[in-house]
């Protein structure tokens, strides 16, 4: 196995657009960390090593995170690719997460999210939104083969709209509303997230927790 760390700081970055692609592997990402991303990398295929880049482009800063191409290896057997990403709470970040198959394990709910695009392959995915968020945005999950579970906040306002294609969706907490999902909160609380929930063969499992 390798293993690599990479911290980036926010330099002059008063926001963030960060950049996940990972083709296969496991996937974890949280908050919590004092600089704008620390970051631990474990692979076992050379090619795989991860390519970090990160620029300021006015206030905003630009962060690139892309595993390296694997030749046609496929993750399974002795094939392993960890990704353990810890972002800034305070600095506010559009996040934008492709995935191809494996797991991924999205703990947003402190972060200060502007924006959320997740393209998930095959596999499980969980994405934590339970955060006292104080503005609006919007979270787009688009899902493959597998199941999506979507953790939503009680207290702040959400609306949901989840098309399942050939898939199943389940709502907990969460009451119908022409074509959309909501909460208990949506209508009364200052801020509102959207979701915009599709799924291809699969499972898509929101709860309001």
């Amino acid at each position: 196995m390798q293993h690599e760390s990479r911290t980036i700081q926010p330099e002059s970055a008063q926001s963030v657009r960060a950049n996940l692609m990972m083709g296969a592997g496991e996937l974890q990402v949280v908050g919590a960390a004092d600089a704008l991303m620390e970051a631990d990398f474990s692979y076992n295929v050379a090619d795989w090593k991860p390519r970090v880049d990160y620029e300021v482009v006015g206030n905003t800063g630009e962060l690139s995170v892309k595993q390296g191409s694997g030749g046609g290896v496929r993750l399974g057997g002795d094939a392993r690719n960890e990704w353990n990403l810890r972002f800034n709470d305070e600095v506010p970040i559009d996040l934008r997460v492709q995935m191809g198959a494996g797991e991924s394990d999205l703990d947003l709910d402190s972060l200060a999210l502007t924006g959320l695009n997740l393209n998930m392959g095959a596999g499980r995915t969980t994405v934590d939104l339970t955060g006292d968020y104080k503005q609006d945005f919007d979270a787009s999950i688009q899902g493959g083969v597998g199941q999506a579970t979507v953790l939503l906040p009680s207290e702040v306002g959400v609306r949901a709209r989840a098309e399942g294609g050939l898939g199943k969706i389940n709502a907990e907490g969460l009451q119908r509303e022409g074509e959309s999902y909501v909460n208990d909160a949506y209508g009364s609380s200052d801020v509102t997230v959207d979701v915009d929930v599709r799924g291809g063969v699969g499972e898509i499992n929101l709860k309001a927790v």
